[in-house]
C-alpha cells in the first residue's frame, strides 16, 4: 500500500439549512468543537455522543485545528442566527402575553 496516495475524507455534512453535521449523524460539528474547546478529549467527545466513530471525531478535531479562521466564522454565524431566532421567539410570546 502506498500511503501517499491514502486520502481521509472530511466526514462533515451540511444540510439544507445551512448547518453543518458530523458524518451521517444529528451531530453538530458545533457540538464538536464546543466540547474540544472545554478540554473534552476525542474520546470523551465519542463517548459523550455514541453515534459518531471516534476516528470521525480525530478527523474532525483535526480539520477544525487546520481550518480554525473559517470554522471560528461558521461558527459565529451560527451564534448570529440563533440569536435572531431567539429573538424572534422572545418578540412573539412577548405579543401575546
Amino acid at each position: 500500500m502506498n500511503l501517499a496516495n491514502v486520502v481521509e475524507s472530511i466526514p462533515l455534512k451540511t444540510n439544507a439549512e445551512g448547518v453543518v453535521r458530523v458524518g451521517g449523524t444529528r451531530v453538530t460539528l458545533d457540538s464538536v468543537v464546543y466540547e474540544f474547546k472545554q478540554g473534552s478529549t476525542a474520546e470523551e467527545i465519542a463517548y459523550q455522543f455514541p453515534s459518531l466513530q471516534l476516528a470521525d471525531v480525530y478527523v474532525v478535531i483535526t480539520y477544525y485545528l487546520r481550518h480554525q479562521d473559517e470554522i471560528e466564522a461558521y461558527l459565529q454565524e451560527q451564534e448570529e442566527q440563533a440569536a435572531k431566532v431567539r429573538e424572534k421567539i422572545d418578540s412573539t410570546f412577548l405579543l401575546k402575553a
